[in-house]
């Protein structure tokens, strides 16, 4: 297994779910990235190198103070972008 930034996977995941419902955003690739890019710069990097430590963090990311944080960083990011996109 590589290093990996487990709040890179979350942030993903949520992304997937917003994405569909939001209809403020320009759907293109770079929009989304820079989404993803700012949402993750807000959020502290949660580093996971074995399987068990993956699912250790994947449990604690069912916590709702994280599913929250993760939630706030993508909406602040999608305002930032749907503000001024990089396009």
């Amino acid at each position: 297994m590589e290093i990996l930034n487990y709040n890179e996977i979350l942030v993903k995941e949520k992304l997937n779910e917003m994405w569909k419902e939001q209809k403020l955003l320009c759907k293109c690739k770079k929009c989304r990235l820079d989404v993803m890019a700012l949402a993750l710069n807000q959020l502290p990097p949660k580093y996971v190198v074995s399987e068990k430590g993956e699912l250790y963090l994947k449990a604690n990311s069912f916590n709702l103070q994280a599913s929250t944080d993760v939630t706030k960083a993508i909406v602040d990011a999608m305002g930032k972008v749907e503000r001024k996109p990089n396009h």
